[in-house]
């Protein structure tokens, strides 16, 4: 068939038309598939960059991890601070550090990083003495006082982050008295930094600011629900008062660079009020329990002299897998309420072995050892009132006790206390008149010894039963016998137990 010259021209037209559409077509699928060949390429790349920033992460933290490791403290390094509270454990570094405070506090302030709690000690029992000889020979605080019940505290603690550079705790107290009296007490209140300039924080150095117990050997800056026994060892309440030693001020702790675990404190507080007593104290602590019938004297405070100094050294060993060591020494200065001259000094020695398998049903069975000697020299300066004249001497106080706890089963302890305390230096009456320490229930020669069991229910609740043989020159019949049921719960966070 022929074709016309025209319709000829307009299929070649056509054709050619369509080969460039095709061409075009072709050109777009590959541009669009170079491109997102390209896209996954760059998305391939990023996930690679990615997944080798997510090893390298898990690289650093393994090793973090491993350092912690190498780091933890051993058990003879944690018998320095006992139990392991949430607050003791090490801080975060500086950037989680920052991340929590940005995330936690800030201006939009929540309670994630606070810890609040409540404990109770609750003790019953009976004593061969009346009340008011009970109360000498229970000379602790929150120790059991009377025949029946006695509701020994109910401590309300906080605990928690106030920003990057420190923490806090603080803990308050309710009692009930005799009489049935509430009263309030703030016991702690200080701040710990977190971080310091110049590193310091990295070479070991802690500082601790406020009111709070002297680091001054193993019972005294330690709570009664961390205790074995339901009252204090009476070289304590001889030496330190009731409440135990403690007091505005500044402590610094040092964690030496020596070969073992090994701890340094210095510290310096007010010398005065009632939980200063063998210090400046005051004159109601005087009124009630006058060291060595000796009167009040306001001294004041008119330079650095007239504060209360602290040293104190603990050395943990670790001698085998299942065994730990702690050695610790204390010394205190200060000057005392019997004169612008009167100065005091007290020295301990502590020493605390625990064996613990290397298997245990939560942490039973252990054995744990602790013996601490106290010794008070106590210058006393001369007085004269123009009524009574007493010469200046040198009252000498000691004593010491020495704790045995078997955990025997789990939740199930036993444990036996033994401790002694004696006294030199003359004592007087109120008339001026010199008489014999025999008659002063906290200088007198004195010797206890108190079994105890204790069943731990859980980690929340504690019941203690101890009995408590005394021979003491105060007493009438030089003995007495007491026993003490004592029950303790935990509410919210709470310090840990030996559980």
């Amino acid at each position: 068939m022929r074709v016309a010259p025209a319709a000829g021209a307009a299929l070649a037209v056509f054709c050619i038309g369509l080969r460039s559409t095709s061409a075009i077509a072709e050109e777009i699928s590959t541009t669009a598939l170079t491109d997102n060949m390209k896209r996954l390429t760059e998305r391939v790349e990023d996930m690679e960059r990615s997944r080798d920033e997510d090893q390298r992460r898990i690289r650093e933290l393994e090793d973090k991890l491993e350092a912690d490791r190498s780091a933890k403290p051993s058990e003879a390094q944690a018998l320095i601070a006992g139990p392991q509270d949430p607050e003791q454990i090490d801080p975060p570094d500086e950037a989680l550090r920052q991340d929590l405070w940005s995330q936690n506090v800030g201006s939009n302030a929540r309670l994630r990083l606070m810890d609040i709690g409540i404990d109770v000690l609750i003790n019953g029992g009976y004593s061969s003495v009346g009340d008011d000889v009970t109360s000498d020979l229970q000379g602790g605080a929150h120790d059991p006082f009377r025949r029946g019940f006695s509701f020994s505290q109910l401590e309300l603690a906080f605990r928690g982050a106030i920003d990057p550079y420190f923490r806090a705790e603080v803990y308050v107290i309710f009692q009930l008295d005799g009489d049935g009296e509430t009263g309030v007490e703030l016991e702690e209140a200080f701040a710990t930094t977190q971080s310091l300039p110049f590193g310091l924080e990295e070479k070991g150095f802690e500082i601790e600011i406020g009111t709070f117990f002297t680091e001054f050997g193993r019972k005294n800056p330690t709570h009664p629900h961390s205790w074995y026994w339901v009252d204090q060892p009476f070289v304590n309440s001889r030496l330190f008062g009731g409440d135990g030693l403690r007091g505005p001020g500044i402590r610094i702790g040092w964690l030496t660079p020596l070969p073992w675990y090994s701890e340094i404190h210095w510290g310096i507080q007010n010398a005065q009020g009632e939980t200063q007593l063998s210090f400046l104290a005051n004159d109601e602590t005087f009124d009630e329990r006058p060291i060595g019938g000796r009167p009040f004297v306001d001294v004041g405070v008119d330079g650095l002299e007239d504060f209360t100094y602290l040293v104190r050294w603990a050395n943990a060993f670790d001698p085998g897998d299942e065994w730990s060591l702690l050695v610790g020494a204390s010394a205190l200065f200060g000057p005392n309420s019997t004169g612008s001259n009167a100065t005091t000094m007290i020295f301990g020695g502590d020493i605390t072995a625990k064996w613990h398998p290397l298997q245990t049903d939560r942490g039973w069975p252990y054995l744990r050892s602790t013996t601490e000697f106290m010794y008070r020299n106590y210058e006393v300066d001369s007085f004269s009132d123009g009524t009574i004249s007493l010469p200046d001497d040198t009252l000498e106080d000691w004593g010491l006790y020495s704790e045995l706890v078997w955990g025997f089963v789990r939740g199930w302890s036993a444990g036996i206390r033994y401790e002694y305390g004696d006294a030199s230096g003359a004592n007087y009456n109120e008339a001026g008149s010199r008489v014999s320490r025999d008659v002063d229930p906290y200088r007198d020669r004195r010797h206890r010894v108190s079994p105890v069991l204790v069943w731990d229910p859980s980690e929340y609740s504690r019941i203690r039963l101890q009995y408590n043989f005394d021979h003491a020159r105060h007493l009438e019949s030089d003995t007495s016998h007491a026993v003490w049921l004592g029950l303790e719960f935990s509410l919210g966070a709470h310090p840990a137990h030996e559980y």
